[in-house]
């Protein structure tokens, strides 16, 4: 009976980052879509007629509605809503060190592109604290890097 939990447990765990990078796949694709009917737009306004010029703007509104409607699904996207730790907040600076209690793994989300932030390098997590983002150096637990209020539009 414990294994059994144990395993969907697991595959629970693992099926989360799979979701995220759809919803991320879904967001460049969409992201693609409004770029490509923008140029169509262009090319009928350059060298269509009315009706052509009316129908590519119509496409064109419904790709950036569907862009929109992606990243709003991404936002209210639970993973990131209702984040309280343990400990009172603390405004981190470059070069604190911090316990390591701050940068467990429940604190550490998985990276995602659409934070605009690059890539966390060798040795180097991100760890959520509140709303800020800080980019530590798991060996020594120092801040590299602080992003304020990374989470503040939740």
């Amino acid at each position: 009976m414990k294994s059994k939990f144990l395993t969907a447990g697991l595959i629970a765990a693992m099926m989360v980052p799979a979701v995220a990078q759809a919803q991320t796949r879904e967001i460049r694709n969409d992201r693609r879509d409004v770029r490509e009917e923008r140029g169509e737009l262009r090319d009928a306004q350059r060298y269509g007629d009315r009706g052509d010029v009316r129908e590519e703007r119509r496409e064109y509104r419904d790709a950036k509605r569907d862009l929109r409607d992606s990243k709003q699904d991404w936002r209210r996207d639970t993973r990131y809503q209702n984040y309280r730790a343990p400990f009172k907040y603390q405004q981190f600076r470059v070069g604190a060190t911090l316990r390591s209690n701050y940068y467990t793994p429940a604190y550490r989300p998985t990276y995602d592109s659409r934070w605009g932030v690059p890539h966390p390098g060798r040795g180097l997590t991100y760890v959520r604290h509140y709303n800020d983002l800080l980019l530590v150096n798991v060996r020594t637990g120092r801040v590299v890097q602080v992003y304020r209020n990374q989470f503040r539009w939740r």
